[in-house]
């Protein structure tokens, strides 16, 4: 929602600004300039992609227009679940879990938070990750630098969209200026033509360059960008269940180690003590 308010914003603000300054839409609207600018970035973008990296795109760059961030009662589900599931293994022992971990779908535990359900990203990690506990005698260290490995894995990949997105976004104001010099190699052919003609045609030239310029830094660029801390929001979510499991391993009662989980959620979504224990009681 906030990404199509940007885009309203940054298109009525240039457009009004122009048109309250008397432009001339006529000479502005250029759908070649378009097709040159937006075609060859198009080319390049697959050009410079395998076709494993265009799917992965391609899915990513929706999730612009819907994704939201984290907000704290997803948080507080994570932490409920982890606390449900160590509390279950501390009572009844490792193998206990292995049904739900087995068929998260069909677990009475995991049944109560359906926001990590419908997260494979989370509910996959947290799920392996627990048959690595109930079927190895792993060490906390050990299971803190698999997990580690595996994050690092993860961001990597889902840096990908954005860094893609972005390599476009740095090649559109070139892509504007090769619109904007076949302009003006047209107009040169124009050139015993009268000046209103050569002006117009000048003018289409000219207007290449504005739309790499506008389509770099006022679209696709922030594009790319959101698609970072789209990429980011996920890894935090994950990180807070490695801190949970990492230190449930390593000893910690389930409450201790959801609490330290809790401390490395980011401020503006970090439930407080008294609303994680609050959950956790109800």
């Amino acid at each position: 929602m906030f990404a199509i308010i940007g885009l309203v914003i940054v298109f009525g603000s240039v457009i009004g600004g122009y048109l309250l300054e008397q432009g001339n839409m006529h000479v502005l609207f250029q759908p070649v300039e378009l097709l040159i600018i937006g075609g060859a970035a198009v080319g390049a973008f697959i050009l410079q992609s395998p076709p494993n990296v265009l799917g992965i795109v391609l899915k990513n760059v929706m999730r612009v227009l819907s994704a939201k961030s984290r907000n704290k009662e997803e948080y507080l589900d994570i932490l409920s679940l982890l606390n449900g599931i160590f509390s279950k293994m501390r009572k009844e022992g490792l193998i206990a879990i292995e049904n739900d971990i087995e068929n998260p779908d069909e677990s009475p535990i995991f049944a109560k938070f359906p926001s990590i359900l419908s997260n494979p990203h989370a509910l996959h990690f947290i799920c392996d990750n627990l048959k690595v506990i109930i079927s190895t005698n792993i060490s906390p260290h050990e299971l803190d630098d698999v997990m580690e490995t595996e994050l690092e894995a993860h961001h990597n990949e889902a840096l990908i969209p954005s860094i893609s997105v972005t390599k476009v976004a740095d090649g559109l104001p070139a892509l504007g200026i090769v619109a904007a010099v076949l302009g003006v190699v047209i107009t040169m052919g124009k050139i015993s033509e009268p000046p209103e003609v050569l002006g117009h045609s000048i003018g289409a030239a000219l207007v290449g360059t504005f739309l790499g310029v506008l389509l770099s830094y006022g679209f696709v660029g922030p594009i790319g960008t959101n698609l970072a801390y789209i990429a980011e929001d996920d890894s935090i979510s994950l990180r807070v269940i490695k801190i949970a499991l990492v230190s449930f391993v390593g000893g910690s009662a389930p409450q201790i180690a959801v609490e330290f989980a809790r401390r490395v959620i980011p401020s503006a979504s970090k439930p407080t003590f008294n609303e994680l224990e609050q959950a956790l009681r109800s």
